[in-house]
């Protein structure tokens, strides 16, 4: 699901024609297929998104086109390349310190208050949900170290439904154009080493971060419970009734006094009764009550 986007579907523009290399009822199929595997709901105007995300896999499987790409979907014979149509089309898009004013309240009122409530010894778990190719997770490590909080012992867990992305996440290398957006020059110059043209993160933060395979609708359990979950750019791809379903599982997976933080469009919706929801600087965040 990829803090951030994070499990993000790209927009295509608004005056984007309409996919000519698929029917009508092999675009409601595909509706179907991407709703029932990860929840996201792909309105009617993305033929666009469509064709420019799935023709690859199309011609890679040397089809014509896509309505031929949705019948071998449709006879189950190839479970991979459903996974694979899956993957493009929940392509994630983030980058470090993303929207910087949840990060200050992380360093302000989040971490600071916890650590004063919690034993020294302690373990202080923080969970980034739909963590996508690592970015959020990162930059999550990178504020604790700032902050000079490895005296006490501290998880940081990165999931997404995506495995190709959390596999780039666990290598921890990244383009010039990502390190370029949102990460500190100072952060670079300190966290990353150069890698041929692409820069890595140094082993101090990317050992500070584990990533597994995750989805959202599962139940929480096995993950353990959180002192903080980001789960940030995410709801807005699911439903009502979906968002109601993952933010309980999200107040499930909090301690009790734990913090959620959510995206800027994002709020606890029918469940607020059971968030304090507190204001820190330009933003928001949730503590479990």
């Amino acid at each position: 699901m990829t803090a951030g986007t994070k499990g993000q579907l790209v927009v295509a523009p608004a005056a984007a024609v309409r996919c000519a290399l698929l029917s009508d009822e092999n675009y409601k199929y595909l509706q179907q297929e991407i709703y029932r595997q990860s929840g996201i709901v792909l309105d009617e105007d993305k033929h666009y998104l469509i064709e420019s995300r799935l023709m690859p896999l199309a011609r890679n499987a040397k089809l014509a086109n896509l309505d031929e790409l949705c019948a071998r979907l449709r006879s189950k014979r190839w479970p991979e390349l459903s996974q694979e149509v899956m993957e493009a089309l929940t392509t994630n898009e983030t980058l470090f310190f993303r929207d910087m004013a949840p990060f200050e309240a992380l360093r302000m009122r989040v971490l600071p208050e916890l650590m004063g409530q919690r034993p020294p010894t302690q373990t202080l778990r923080i969970w980034s949900a739909a963590a996508s190719s690592g970015q959020e997770a990162y930059s999550v490590a990178m504020l604790v170290h700032e902050m000079k909080l490895e005296s006490r012992p501290v998880e940081i867990l990165g999931t997404d439904i995506s495995e190709n992305i959390l596999e780039r996440a666990r290598q921890a290398k990244y383009v010039q154009f990502e390190v370029n957006r949102g990460l500190p020059a100072i952060y670079l110059v300190k966290y990353f080493e150069r890698v041929g043209l692409d820069w890595r993160l140094k082993d101090g933060i990317r050992k500070m971060v584990t990533f597994r395979r995750f989805d959202l609708r599962q139940p929480v359990t096995p993950l353990g419970r959180f002192d903080i979950i980001l789960c940030r750019n995410v709801l807005i791809y699911f439903d009502v009734e979906t968002k109601v379903n993952i933010l309980n599982q999200l107040w499930t997976a909090l301690q009790p006094g734990g913090f959620l933080l959510l995206g800027g469009a994002e709020t606890v919706l029918s469940v607020q009764d059971r968030f304090e929801r507190i204001a820190v600087g330009t933003t928001a965040v949730y503590r479990k009550r």
